[in-house]
């Protein structure tokens, strides 16, 4: 019967992570809380540890022994992913920052973490100090989708991407190290051993990392790999490299798919595109279910044995350890204090957290155990993996709910950003930009053309002379504010290449392009739909189109409706001449108009519209109604 149970555990657990994802999708809500709230639940009917217990016998120590080599592996996978989304060139601005960050930073909060651990969790010392080492560590399994959710400024959101990423091998070596010296036989005599320990790690490490990059980078070169097993092929090579590492020197797996995922981010000589896809949806599912059966296996009933020590514990964490740590190692850096305030309220621990902990928790627990220790010194050891998840839990509920709504307070992020990236900087595309930031919406225009963007830049529009598809726009231009791309340069083919490459940055609901003179897929001359982006504005209202209303004196004007002037009103005294291309409804939302959204304007709408200067049917002396035709506004 036990192993019915497995299999529908098993079933239960991508289909429940998933459904997180989406839920928090939908809701706006950090995903993080929904998979540990979906992983405590399902721990109520199926317990992993004790399903694999009695499917071997009752042994209850064969959970954790099966259970932690593919949690182990898939963080592995995880910090490779995380790799290949640094880049180098994001540290121009606040690369001393990070690396203070995770040097006197990380040592700042270790000895905090350890001091907490033995004056309020009563631990002996040496458990206290690698206790301190593991909570070092932050974790991208937490801090990538908050920051997806959150998507702070530029470079406030590369140095919380970086310090996630790279801090986590840092605080696995740490661990290690202090195990080695504190809980070895010889104890702390061998120092010396302890740093060679570090120089075997790094070594292994950084040298298996860059050399495994500069291998792969050759197959890429020499086309040694077909498209379709690229993604698949940089994987297993990363899993195998991680694991290989690891066999050589404990934890050192970390450090070199860390090293190989930022080696081969950082190359100009090769495409990881095809990596990166399958990578990040390989890891949104590597994420899901690894919460998800973590928080099927925590027992609440051993947290609440903590009492109030644990809580007192998580608070100093929170509240003393990580803000104490920001703003010693920040002390005089070219960050801000918005910006380090909002890095002191963002430290959720993870995976690499739960891994680590569990491991040493085992490894102490045996050690001391073998040497006679008290009881009391072998129930602490016991605690390791306990009072992780629940720093681990409390973390990720306070960190997720409340570093959005610290962003926003400190003007560092928008909940729902409204602003929009147009791709070309034509006359017409100036004055829609004019207009829409006039309703109170970011712009930024992209053109190549010298000259349209520096009259942009004198009309005081935020312009670059840049390629919509270059990697300018998407690694170093400042999108705070911005939510969607409308691509509107004269080139149908560029339109629909820049709505597939940004669509990983807004979403593919927000990415628009100009219809193109071909809308029919089936025609030889037109790119099919399923290259394209949604079509902004009307699907009638293509170049051709716009040309021949521009060269006939259109104009683009924003409109006022209110109780005495509706829709009606409107539709009546311009009908085709007049085409909508947004809405600002009356909770100030920027709708771009399309074939799939209904137009829907109601009394206190603002209606961004290209307008003919002759309307059908109006009568001759007629006042323009509405529009005052010498600035373009109501």
């Amino acid at each position: 019967m036990q192993d019915r149970y497995l299999l529908l555990y098993l079933a239960a657990v991508p289909v429940l992570g998933i459904t997180a994802q989406w839920l928090a999708w939908r809701s706006r809500v950090p995903s993080i809380l929904l998979l540990l709230a979906f992983g405590i639940g399902l721990g109520y009917f199926v317990r992993p540890d004790e399903a694999l217990a009695e499917l071997t016998g009752g042994d209850l120590s064969i959970g954790p022994r099966l259970l932690f080599p593919p949690v182990s592996l898939a963080v592995g996978l995880i910090m490779f992913e995380g790799g290949l989304t640094l880049r180098f060139r994001e540290l121009k601005t606040g690369g001393r920052g990070l690396f203070r960050l995770v040097t006197a930073g990380a040592f700042v909060a270790w000895g905090i973490n350890t001091l907490a651990a033995w004056w309020l969790l009563q631990f002996d010392l040496r458990l206290a100090c690698l206790l301190g080492a593991i909570l070092v560590v932050t974790g991208p399994t937490v801090v990538g989708p908050l920051l997806r959710f959150i998507r702070p400024q530029r470079r406030i959101g590369s140095i919380a991407k970086w310090e996630g990423i790279v801090i986590d091998p840092i605080g696995a070596v740490l661990a290690v190290l202090v195990f080695e010296v504190l809980f070895t036989p010889s104890g702390p005599a061998t120092l010396g051993y302890a740093m060679t320990t570090l120089l075997k790690t790094a070594l292994i490490g950084g040298g298996f990392g860059m050399a495994t990059a500069s291998f792969l980078a050759r197959c890429v070169r020499r086309y040694w790999i077909p498209d379709y097993l690229q993604g698949m092929a940089f994987l297993a090579v990363a899993g195998g490299v991680f694991a290989l590492s690891n066999t050589l020197q404990s934890e050192s797996g970390l450090v070199t798919v860390t090293v190989l995922g930022i080696a081969l981010a950082n190359r100009k000589d090769i495409s990881i595109r095809l990596v990166n896809e399958l990578a990040e949806h390989v890891v949104v599912l590597l994420i899901s279910c690894l919460f998800i059966v973590l928080g099927s296996r925590l027992e609440l009933g051993v947290l609440a044995e903590l009492h109030w020590r644990g809580i007192a514990f998580v608070a100093a964490l929170i509240l003393v350890a990580r803000p104490l740590s920001v703003f010693v190692s920040l002390w005089r850096s070219s960050l801000n204090w918005r910006e380090r305030v909002f890095l002191a309220c963002l430290a959720p621990r993870g995976i690499v957290a739960a891994a680590v902990s569990s491991v040493f928790g085992l490894s102490a627990t045996a050690l001391l155990t073998s040497d006679g220790a008290p009881e009391l010194l072998i129930a602490q050891a016991q605690q390791l993996a306990p009072v992780t998840f629940l720093v681990i839990l409390t973390t990720v509920a306070c960190y997720g709910l409340a570093a959005a709504p610290v962003a926003r307070a400190l003007r560092l992020a928008d909940a729902n950003p409204q602003g929009v990236l147009f791709a070309g900087a034509d006359a017409w595309v100036r004055d829609l930009g004019l207009i829409v930031r006039s309703c109170g919406f970011p712009v930024v225009l992209v053109d190549t053309n010298v000259r349209n963007v520096s009259e942009a830049r004198m009309a005081g529009l935020t312009a670059e002379c840049a390629s919509i598809l270059s990697e300018h726009v998407q690694e170093e231009l400042d999108l705070g504010g911005i939510g969607r791309l409308i691509a509107l340069t004269p080139n149908d083919e560029v339109n629909a290449l820049a709505v597939r490459e940004l669509a990983h940055v807004f979403g593919r609901a927000q990415v628009y392009q100009l219809a193109p003179r071909n809308v029919d897929s089936r025609r030889r001359q037109s790119v099919p739909a399923r290259l394209r982006g949604r079509l902004a504005f009307d699907r009638a209202v293509n170049r051709d189109e716009l040309l021949v209303r521009l060269a006939g004196g259109a104009k683009v004007k924003k409109t006022q409706l209110t109780d005495k002037y509706t829709w009606d009103d409107y539709h009546t005294a311009y009908g085709e001449s007049a085409a909508v291309l947004f809405v600002v409804d009356p909770a100030k939302r920027l709708i771009v108009c399309s074939d799939e959204s209904q137009l829907k304007a109601r009394s206190g709408s603002v209606l961004i519209a290209l307008v003919s200067p002759a309307r059908p049917g109006a009568e001759p002396g007629v006042p323009p109604g509405p529009l005052d035709t010498r600035n373009g506004t109501s």
